[in-house]
């Protein structure tokens, strides 16, 4: 009798765990190209400290290295190791320290840190966003802790900056 609960308990265990393994090959990796330097190892502390979710939307898998990717189907992209922004007219926002140089697209708008090497770019969908109830400044609210793991050494600066500099006498 006692043979027979343990094999019935060994069995429901296998089947659990292969429910499981089943269910999670459902959930295909997103396809997200890694940035030219991707491997870069500051994008490391970052990575480990995104949160698991942004609003409501979980984290998912990524086929790529410094990649992220939260809802299903996709309502936010990041990529670690993006091109630094150089000196841009661009629209320019700072969210809990952590500055963004923001470039609107068609649907796409693409966020890209200023300031900090290497650079990180958050790829979202305006329209996306507000059909899951997330708003941009909730999606880099909550990504600046991790954002932040990358060391400033430069900050956007605006109009009202440049009328406080010395003048040339």
């Amino acid at each position: 009798m006692h043979r027979k609960i343990l094999r019935r308990t060994a069995l429901a265990i296998a089947l659990a765990s292969a429910s499981v393994t089943a269910l999670s090959a459902c959930a295909p990796a997103v396809d997200v190209t890694a940035a030219a330097d991707a491997a870069n190892p500051a994008c490391a502390p970052m990575m480990v400290a995104l949160p698991d979710q942004i609003g409501d939307a979980a984290l998912r898998k990524t086929n790529s290295q410094a990649t992220a990717a939260w809802g299903d189907p996709s309502q936010v992209i990041l990529r670690c190791g993006v091109n630094v922004p150089g000196p841009t007219t661009d629209r320019c926002v700072s969210v809990n320290n952590i500055d963004w140089v923001i470039k609107e697209g068609d649907p796409v708008y693409t966020l890209t840190t200023f300031g900090r090497e290497p650079a990180t770019e958050i790829l979202i969908d305006p329209v996306k966003l507000e059909a899951a109830n997330i708003s941009s400044a909730t999606v880099l609210t909550e990504l600046a802790a991790a954002v932040g793991k990358i060391k400033a050494t430069g900050k956007c600066v605006g109009q009202e900056d440049l009328q406080n500099l010395p003048s040339a006498q």
